[in-house]
């Protein structure tokens, strides 16, 4: 008598394919317009290609602003004006400001402390207010 014996079958995993992600924005009036009007511009069909656009360019404009790089738009005369985008200033590095050390005596710390207890260091001089606007 023979004995069959059921082999049993592995199986792979199931792969679950991936969705494409949904993604819904409510736009003011005037962002409405602003988007179609790009969109037509660049002649784009779709939201979606619009979108991934903009991300590609504000991925690229944050990944420069991470390595210290400005964003400057140069004109054919050559007039240059920085981009300054405050959420991407977010990412820019620390400047690194120059460090300067005063070594003080004693007597001109205590010159200092006098000068500035009296009333007159609290109101600037018009030499100083020029100087700030400048």
């Amino acid at each position: 008598m023979a004995l069959k014996t059921r082999k049993k079958r592995i199986e792979a995993p199931a792969i679950t394919p991936r969705r494409k992600a949904k993604f819904q924005a409510d736009l003011a009036p005037a962002e409405d317009r602003s988007v179609r009007l790009l969109k037509a511009e660049l002649q784009l069909s779709s939201n979606s290609d619009f979108l991934s656009d903009a991300v590609a360019l504000f991925r690229w404009a944050v990944s420069e602003r991470k390595l210290g790089h400005r964003i400057v738009s140069e004109s054919a005369n050559g007039e240059r004006t920085v981009l300054l985008f405050p959420r991407i200033e977010r990412v820019a590095p620390d400047p690194v400001l120059p460090r300067v050390e005063i070594k003080w005596t004693g007597r001109e710390l205590e010159s200092l402390a006098e000068l500035m207890s009296t009333a007159e260091a609290s109101r600037p001089t018009d030499a100083l207010i020029r100087a700030v606007r400048d």
